[in-house]
């Protein structure tokens, strides 16, 4: 059974380093466990969506709730699917330093990543949205 779930954090380290530290270690891992995924990061916040068997999701998302790498950790959707969104990636990544602040103000009251102030639903048509504008890099 495939299931998604998307959660936002807060980054203690915002650095460029730890960042590609977070990414490595997800795509040294995710593709053994059959996870695939997004992080979004802007501001010291992380956006993530990660896709595959409920057991494996439910297992890493446990441990980032435990990893010293975040704080706040919050649960902003889990959900049964039929098909991968983001198959195409170990995890792919989006800075939203470097995006077109028009595509955040879509989605929220600000030019700024907050998904603590939108439901999970409006997170998610973002992902989608950046998805779509091929705003998403990363390595499969």
């Amino acid at each position: 059974m495939l299931v998604r779930l998307l959660y936002v954090s807060r980054a203690v380290d915002t650095s460029a380093a730890a960042i590609e530290s977070i990414l490595a270690q997800s795509r040294e891992h995710n593709l053994s466990k059959g996870l695939t995924g997004v992080l979004c990061y802007g501001g010291g916040v992380f956006l993530q969506a990660i896709e595959g068997g409920r057991s494996a999701v439910s297992h890493l998302f446990s441990t980032l709730q435990q990893d010293a790498r975040h704080k706040d950790v919050e649960l902003l959707q889990f959900q049964e699917i039929e098909e991968r969104r983001f198959g195409g990636w170990t995890m792919g990544v989006v800075n939203l330093n470097k995006l077109n602040h028009s595509i955040l103000l879509k989605y929220s009251e600000k030019a700024e990543l907050d998904p603590y102030a939108v439901s999970g639903k409006v997170s998610f048509a973002l992902l989608e949205e950046l998805m779509a504008t091929a705003s998403i890099i990363g390595r499969a």
